[in-house]
């Protein structure tokens, strides 16, 4: 039984590419993104499912995939980058699972979610403003995380060497027991 991984953090912090290197290091574990689940199961994108219905709805879908895929074991989990400030989400993801918040500053990230233009948050006449905000807000909550990596300084195979050197440590302690 191997605990589950989750990855916490902005949008564009890094949390699909490492998810995505993670899944390949390890094979025994899935990876589940809660955006991509999602979008397959309500048939939308996340943009429309803010557009259409709003904000809160996405939250409570989201906080319901949270609750879904934390069951079990052997799972990368890579939330969305507001999922975390859910009280809630934070109690279950850090109960099943070891969490890993992935921090990068803020001119990494604007410069990362420049052209992208599916961040239903981000869409406003002064995006890094709305970044810079959403980090602030989210900080205090991403740092409840069990560990902090800032994705900035260290290279995806330091992050990925990082993780897989917590994930053994903790599955050789549960075999010793």
């Amino acid at each position: 039984m191997n605990p589950n991984i989750v990855l916490v953090g902005m949008p564009a912090s890094g949390k699909t590419t490492i998810g995505e290197l993670l899944a390949k290091k390890i094979p025994a574990y899935t990876l589940i993104d809660t955006d991509a689940v999602i979008e397959k199961t309500s048939g939308l994108k996340i943009y429309e499912i803010f557009a259409k219905y709003s904000e809160d709805y996405f939250r409570k879908l989201e906080h319901d995939t949270i609750k879904i895929v934390c069951s079990g074991n052997n799972k990368i989990i890579s939330i969305g980058g507001g999922a975390f400030e859910n009280p809630g989400n934070r109690t279950t993801l850090m109960k099943f699972g070891t969490v890993f918040y992935l921090k990068s500053d803020l001119d990494v990230l604007y410069y990362r979610i420049s052209e992208d233009s599916t961040r239903p948050l981000l869409q406003t006449k002064d995006p890094k403003k709305v970044l810079e905000n959403l980090l602030k807000k989210r900080e205090e909550n991403y740092r409840k995380a069990h560990y902090t990596i800032d994705t900035s300084k260290f290279t995806e195979e330091e992050i990925i060497n990082f993780i897989l050197g917590i994930i053994n440590e903790a599955n050789s302690q549960r075999t010793a027991q």
